[in-house]
Order: C-alpha cells, then sequence, then structure tokens
C-alpha cells in the first residue's frame, strides 16, 4: 500500500474523548484508511515523534461570509488548527442581497460587526457572484477554500431582501413572514447547516438604527425556525435578548424537534435573565428534559479594543444613540459637548449595570500616538493623577486624534473560576470565537490553541483528551457536522498534528493585510506543526503551503453539514 500521506509515530487523540495510542495514520483519497498501523509508504510523510495527532477544529461561530470572497484560506482560522468553521451567526451575512440593497448590508457589518467599509467594498468588489443563497453557495463552491465551510442563512440579509429598508423599522406583515419562510426552505434545500437570528441590545446597525432582526416580532422567528423542522434540518442558532431567551428556545426546540444554540454563556453579564450560574441552572435543567438546547461558552476573556469613531460597546446605552447616527464631525461635536459629557459621566458612575461599571474601570488606553506614554496604562489611574473623570479622559484622548486613540476594556468572562465552570458544563458547547468579525477590535480566533495551552497545559483543567474533544466532535455533533469531528476510518483527513509542550496562542497584533490596507489585529500559533485539510497538507511549521490565488484549495462546502450532501 501506498498512502497520499502517512503520519508516524505520533499520540493519536481520536476526538472521541477516549485515551490516546501511539501509531501512524494512513490518508488516501483523502480519507483515513490506516490507524495505529499503517504498512507501506507515503507519499508525504509527516514525522509526528512527540507530537499530538487530532482530528481538525471545528469552530461554529465565524463571521466569515464576506471575507471568504476574497481571502479564500480563510486566515486565520488555519494558523490555529482549525480546518471547518461555520459562518452566517447572529442572523448576519451577505445573502441573500438585492443589488440595491448591497450598501445596506455592508452598512450593517461596518456597525454590527465592527468591519472596515472599505475592506468589504474593495474585498466584495462592485459585482458580487451571487444574489440569492442558493447562488451564495455555489460562488463559495466554485472559488474554493483551503477549510472547510457550512453555512447559516441569516435573518438580517432575509428581512432585507424582504423588505428593504423598512426591515430595521417595523414587525412583517403576513405575506412578508411567508416570503421570508420560503426563503428559509429555499436556503435550507441548498444545503444551509441552519437559520440564525438575534435580539441583542448591542447589535446596532446603520444610522444607529437596531439590526433588522431586533425589529421582527417573536412570532416572526418563531414561525422562521419552524421550516427547520418542516424540512428536517438545521440548527437554530441566536443571540439572545430580552424577548428571545430561554423560554421560546425551549419553545422552538418542542416545536421543531431540532437543535438551538445561543451565545453566549459569559461570566459577568445578566441578559435580563439573572447572572451566569442562573442561565447555567436553567439550561442545565431544559437538557435534563432532553431539549438540545447549547449555549456557547468560550475560554477567553472578552477583550474588546475599541475607538470612539466606532464606539460599539456603548452604543445600546440611549445616550449614545446620536452619536451612532453621525459622521465623524458629528461625533466629535457631540463628544465636545458638556451637557453629552457630563450625562456620559452619570451613567457611567450611577445608572450603568455594576457589571459594566466595573469593566469600565479595567479600561486600557492600547493607543495615544501623541504620548505612547499613556498606552497600557489605566484610565482611571491616569484619570486621577490629571484629576479629571475618566469618562472626561477617554473623550478628551479621543478628540486629541481625531478619535484614532485605541482603549481595549474587558467585557465579559474574566474570573477563570468561574469560567472553568462554564467550559466542564455537559450542556454547554464551545463557540464565540467570532473570527472574521470585530477584526480591528478584537481577536480570539486562537480560541483552540489557547485552550490547549492555558487551560490543559497551566492550568492542568482538562486532560488533553478531553479539551481535543471539546475543539472536534463535541461542535460537530451539535452543529449536525456529520463527516467531521472524528479521525476513524473512513473519515475525511481533517487532521491537525501539534506539539502539546508548546502549543498555545500569541500576544494579539494589529496588522493591515486586509483589502484597501484596513487594519486587524491577529495572533500567531505556537506548537501547531502541520494542519491537513481532506488529505491535503495546507499548513506546516506556520506557513501556507497553498497558492493563495491559483491552485485548487482542498476545503469542501459542506452541505447540509456533509461535503457533497
Amino acid at each position: 500500500m501506498t498512502y497520499d500521506l502517512k503520519i508516524v509515530g505520533g499520540s493519536i487523540v481520536d476526538g472521541t474523548g477516549r485515551e490516546r495510542i501511539r501509531g501512524d495514520i494512513g490518508v488516501k483519497d483523502g480519507r483515513i484508511i490506516a490507524i495505529g498501523e499503517a504498512p507501506g509508504k507515503g507519499e508525504q510523510t509527516i514525522d509526528a515523534g512527540g507530537l499530538v495527532v487530532a482530528p481538525g477544529f471545528v469552530d461554529i461561530h465565524t463571521h466569515y461570509d464576506a471575507q471568504i470572497m476574497w481571502d479564500r484560506m480563510l486566515s486565520i482560522s488555519p494558523w490555529h488548527g482549525v480546518t471547518t468553521v461555520v459562518m452566517g451567526n447572529c442572523g448576519f451575512g451577505v445573502a441573500p442581497t438585492r443589488p440595491d440593497h448591497r450598501n445596506l448590508i455592508l452598512r450593517t457589518l461596518e456597525k454590527v460587526e465592527g468591519m472596515s467599509v472599505d475592506a468589504l467594498e474593495a474585498g466584495l468588489g462592485p459585482t458580487w457572484p451571487f444574489e440569492s443563497f442558493p447562488q451564495y453557495l455555489d460562488a463559495i463552491e466554485r472559488q474554493g477554500s483551503a477549510i472547510n465551510v457550512g453555512v447559516l442563512i441569516g435573518h438580517t440579509p432575509i428581512r432585507f431582501y424582504v423588505m428593504g429598508e423598512e426591515a430595521v423599522e417595523r414587525p412583517a406583515r403576513p405575506d412578508e413572514v411567508a416570503h421570508m419562510r420560503e426563503l428559509v426552505r429555499e436556503a435550507l434545500v441548498a444545503g444551509a447547516v441552519g437559520f440564525a437570528t438575534s435580539k441583542a441590545s448591542t447589535h446596532v446597525g446603520y444610522g444607529g438604527k437596531p439590526v433588522p432582526s431586533r425589529a421582527a416580532e417573536v412570532s416572526e422567528i418563531i414561525s422562521l425556525a419552524k421550516v427547520l423542522g418542516e424540512v428536517g434540518s438545521g440548527i437554530f442558532q441566536a443571540t439572545v435578548g430580552k424577548e428571545l431567551f430561554l423560554a421560546e428556545f425551549a419553545e422552538i426546540a418542542r416545536a421543531t424537534g431540532r437543535p438551538v444554540t445561543w451565545t453566549a454563556l459569559l461570566t459577568g453579564l445578566s441578559l435580563g435573565a439573572g447572572d451566569h450560574r442562573e442561565q447555567l441552572r436553567r439550561s442545565e435543567e431544559l437538557a435534563a428534559e432532553g431539549l438540545p438546547i447549547f449555549p456557547q461558552v468560550t475560554p477567553r476573556a472578552l477583550m474588546f479594543e475599541y475607538q470612539l469613531k466606532q464606539p460599539f460597546l456603548f452604543e445600546p446605552m440611549s445616550l449614545f444613540k446620536p452619536v451612532a447616527a453621525a459622521d465623524l464631525e458629528g461625533k466629535r461635536r457631540i463628544y465636545a459637548d458638556p451637557s453629552f459629557r457630563n450625562a456620559f459621566a452619570d451613567v457611567m458612575e450611577r445608572s450603568a449595570r455594576a457589571a459594566f461599571r466595573s469593566a469600565f474601570a479595567k479600561t486600557i488606553i492600547s493607543q495615544f500616538s501623541p504620548d505612547p506614554k499613556l498606552e497600557e496604562r489605566l484610565l482611571v489611574e491616569v484619570s486621577r493623577e490629571r484629576k479629571v473623570k475618566p469618562t472626561d479622559l477617554l473623550l478628551d484622548l479621543a478628540l486629541a486624534t481625531n478619535l484614532d486613540a485605541r482603549f481595549r476594556m474587558p467585557v465579559a468572562n474574566h474570573d477563570e473560576v468561574e469560567v472553568e465552570g462554564l467550559l466542564k458544563s455537559a450542556c454547554t458547547v464551545i463557540g464565540l470565537s467570532d473570527a472574521g468579525a470585530h477584526a480591528s477590535q478584537l481577536c480570539d480566533a486562537c480560541l483552540p490553541t489557547y485552550l490547549l495551552g492555558h487551560w490543559v497545559r497551566e492550568k492542568a483543567a482538562f486532560s488533553l483528551e478531553e479539551a481535543v474533544r471539546m475543539l472536534t466532535s463535541r461542535p460537530a455533533e451539535v452543529f449536525g457536522l456529520s463527516d467531521r469531528g472524528l479521525i476513524a476510518l473512513g473519515m475525511p483527513a481533517d487532521l491537525v498534528v501539534f506539539d502539546p509542550a508548546t502549543v498555545g496562542s500569541g500576544k494579539v497584533r494589529r496588522v493591515f493585510d486586509l483589502p484597501s490596507g484596513a487594519d486587524r489585529l491577529v495572533s500567531d500559533a505556537a506548537g501547531i506543526e502541520a494542519v491537513v485539510v481532506n488529505g491535503t497538507l495546507v499548513r506546516q511549521f506556520n506557513r501556507d503551503l497553498l497558492n493563495h490565488s491559483g491552485s485548487v484549495l482542498p476545503g469542501r462546502l459542506l452541505r447540509r453539514g456533509r461535503a457533497g450532501a
């Protein structure tokens, strides 16, 4: 026997949680055909002595919907061992989109997902190769990708498609809901892995208006979710809000028989339904009833780096509605207005949620070019030295740089004792990398290597086998990705080879490599020795091995959760 690829001498962790075994893996025609003993030679051979061989990691919460049109490598996910992603989360996406609505979609993505409009316009170009959702899937499949891709159909583009700009203003009429149901059905038949929506108060779109899904009545959301049950496939994904939470998720799960996953169960956030402990308790009760409802959790603290030209973290406040609707000069005028400053200080000192006030007190000045000595210092510390209010200092530093100054604030999930409990619950699933979104504000696409480096090696909170299961078969099972997440005979050869002694995520750094030179935050991976997708070696020794533009890439579009389905 001659294999296309042979990986020799590694510790094989198969994704089930079972103990590792030492042996070889043989790959032929993109599939695993030998495990343990693999007699014969390989056209390519990877020496995995002293290393772990695991299934490629599965990231169920990304926003690569636009980026995939210009970045077929879907960087930076493969850097960190990810071989499969799901995009379209939170109800956001780029299809279906009528040609005259493209600006609406781009402006929405700019506001709610922190994406640069210049980068989006340059990357997508003036003529998109799709309008409908099936055409979008075909376009992804036609151009190819380095890793596997599943796509959720999003509520926001569906509402824009049916209702135009009124989608952000009002509930849908019965005929409009009927039209949206047909679009969901069309998407699921074409291969969508589910339907996604959002009621999150933080999801503010262009002009300071709520994103379209937030204008929908819950009855509309339930009606659209029921299409999943009628078709018999797909998961319901939601970003929660006061009108859409555990009671509604239970109703949807019972009515459709389909799984539900929600974003996100985080320490330090109440979401209007008790703290994270209460949310976890209730989620575990629903799981005990047999309802397939899976809160998404993350092993990382949510650290947002922001500029006041896009004050994402503050936009849920009514005080910031005029800010969200203003252009750059308008924002400057508002920030300089004494009445706004007084109101902002009052909110942050008295009426804002206690958790948010506590997080704001931990704000770091991360970039201030006029005086770099201020960088990496606490805002409150500098404000005490200058005898000014922290909110005034925040605004002063922003105005002194034409709103280019950057600040970093921990939003949630920084209590690791509490985070560990969320990660260890039997009802949760790891998600929320947000890869592809908030590119200049955060970088959590490094989530897999962080889990392995920090939680497994440094804290010993999980066995390596259990952590690999959490990154592979568990998310694949929850999302119905039926041919991913395991090392087993006949399975597609999605594999990652890593050094358990060094695996981890590097310090977040800023680069300017998006279209039009827009910036993003990235994190380099340590200890990822090789990444294999459908039997093809795509990365080795921290470098891409494939031609980004010319070559045929090995990633597959997972229609209904399976390649070729």
